[in-house]
């Protein structure tokens, strides 16, 4: 028996579950994307009418802060959904 088949396969093996571990996490990736990308389209579409009454009634003071944190908002969900139904 040859020592020297020995170390070859053991990088071969280390190697293989290498490869196994990252796609198993590449598809994980995507199991948690799709839906993400889902939420994140919807919301994007459904946060502007929250800025209608805040719009209707006038921003001052604490609305105006709630105006901002609503366009960060859709501005991250439109990130998030920009990849959905393609």
């Amino acid at each position: 028996m040859s020592n020297s088949s020995s170390p070859v396969s053991r990088e071969r093996l280390t190697r293989v579950r290498e490869v196994a571990q990252s796609q198993s996490l590449q598809h994980g990736a995507r199991l948690v994307a799709a839906p993400l990308r889902f939420v994140g389209f919807w919301a994007a579409v459904a946060l502007p009418f929250l800025y209608l009454p805040l719009l209707i009634s006038g921003l001052d003071g604490q609305e105006t802060l709630v105006f901002g944190l609503l366009l960060a908002l859709n501005a991250v969900a439109l990130v998030i959904g920009h990849g959905h139904g393609q």
